[in-house]
């Protein structure tokens, strides 16, 4: 007789008891998608490189009129707790202290991808624009390029632009955000 094996899916709040009672710690490098929690890539010198230049781009354009968050978690449904390597969120004067930026909150959402590239095409994109994120950006270390994705319908994004290297990126949801790729990837 075969055992059949039921599998749980976790909400966020199953999710956020697990690190209060220590079954997850801050080193666990995870998050939750569709209830699974999944182990996230290390992270190497030159991808924090990256994010480190993205933020200190993205702050310097943005000022005060949104809230820039590395690597923090934002909630996109009661089961998805993904961490971007960059959030570009509403501001708010708590800085999102009391919950979780949710998804009408993301401005736009930043994946800085090498040997994640096919799980962030694949995984994460499908689940921001599921979600309405109306923006997303993958920083292609590999192919040196920012890929764009906007306007989500129906749970995809309907336009991808691959921005090469040497050209500029401007975000339409919020136009202050305009980077030349070279002064990230090059």
């Amino acid at each position: 007789m075969a055992v059949e094996w039921i599998r749980r899916a976790f909400t966020i709040h199953d999710y956020a008891r697990m690190r209060e009672s220590g079954i997850l710690t801050e080193d666990d490098r995870v998050e939750l998608i569709d209830g699974e929690i999944r182990n996230m890539s290390p992270t190497d010198p030159h991808h924090a490189a990256i994010v480190t230049k993205m933020m200190t781009f993205l702050m310097r354009q943005v000022q005060d009129e949104a809230i820039i968050s590395p690597q923090n978690p934002v909630q996109l449904t009661d089961y998805t707790e993904p961490q971007p390597d960059i959030a570009v969120l509403r501001y708010r004067d708590d800085y999102y202290a009391q919950a979780l930026p949710r998804a009408d909150d993301i401005l736009l959402l930043i994946e800085v991808a090498d040997t994640t590239l096919t799980y962030d095409r694949e995984e994460k994109m499908p689940r921001y624009a599921q979600a309405g994120v109306p923006e997303a950006w993958i920083v292609n270390l590999t192919e040196l390029l920012i890929e764009q994705y906007t306007l989500p319908v129906k749970g995809q994004y309907t336009r991808l632009q691959k921005v090469l290297l040497g050209d500029t990126v401007t975000s339409p949801t919020f136009p202050r955000i305009a980077l030349n790729t070279s002064l990230i990837l090059g």
